[in-house]
């Protein structure tokens, strides 16, 4: 399947989701996406009716909720838990990696799909799955590699896990997201234009394709390949009519 054909399959399915949403008043949800593929969402239903989320706040993949919160008049969390694999001792524990951890839990017949991202710290993984089979893992998931493991569903990420932002200043000559992202990825304006031509970039989980988008106050944007970061304000004129902003980069 190239890439075309699985864009479309996902937007049909997207659609479907949205379809049933509105027909059943429910929520709906997807499975995991990585954040282009949940963007798609946007194609296929009114903002109003999207939100996206289920994992960390500066993760990869995403799940897709289809459901105006305020006509269906109630609030609903993601089906999505998080676990904790940890070896049973860790002085004996190998080194274990983001892929080892990744395979394990795969040879247990679970779909890609059904895994969020995976943060890796001292041996131990954090690892956000679709509650329906997390009791699959909690129940049959015992070694990584060599190594003895045990799990637990955990409420947060630990405080050292969680993204951490670093505020910066800096002076554009307008808050034109194409000038921005040149200014903090030391881009020219052309290599810039070309983050848009290739849809890596994406604002509040939107892709945009429009590199002379004004950004607004407390947007979030991520560029693949680059990273992440939210857009807090103007600040100053300069006397060249240049403009002050703020941002948050995740770090």
């Amino acid at each position: 399947m190239d890439n075309n054909d699985h864009r479309q399959k996902n937007i049909r399915r997207f659609e479907e989701l949205a379809d049933r949403a509105r027909q059943n008043c429910i929520y709906t949800y997807s499975t995991f996406h990585s954040r282009e593929t949940a963007a798609l969402a946007y194609e296929t239903a009114p903002e109003r009716e999207i939100t996206i989320g289920g994992g960390p706040e500066n993760g990869e993949r995403f799940i897709v909720r289809f459901g105006d919160p305020e006509e269906l008049s109630y609030e609903e969390a993601f089906p999505v838990l998080l676990i904790l694999i940890e070896p049973r001792q860790m002085k004996f524990s190998e080194t274990l990696t983001h892929r080892d951890f990744l395979g394990a839990v795969m040879n247990l017949g679970i779909e890609r799909d059904m895994i969020g991202d995976i943060l890796v710290r001292d041996n131990s993984a954090y690892i956000f799955v679709m509650e329906k089979i997390s009791e699959i893992i909690c129940s049959e998931f015992e070694r990584v590699k060599h190594t003895a493991v045990k799990c637990s569903i955990i409420e947060e990420l630990p405080e050292g896990l969680k993204p951490k932002l670093s505020e910066d200043h800096i002076t554009v000559t307008s808050p034109r997201l194409d000038a921005v992202l040149s200014k903090i990825y030391h881009l020219s304006r052309t290599e810039a234009k070309s983050l848009f031509d290739m849809e890596k970039v994406t604002v509040n989980g939107r892709i945009c394709r429009n590199p002379e988008t004004m950004l607004k106050e407390n947007s979030t944007v991520s560029v693949k390949g680059y990273g992440k970061i939210e857009y807090r304000g103007e600040e100053y004129q300069t006397k060249k009519g240049k403009t002050g902003i703020t941002i948050w980069r995740y770090v």
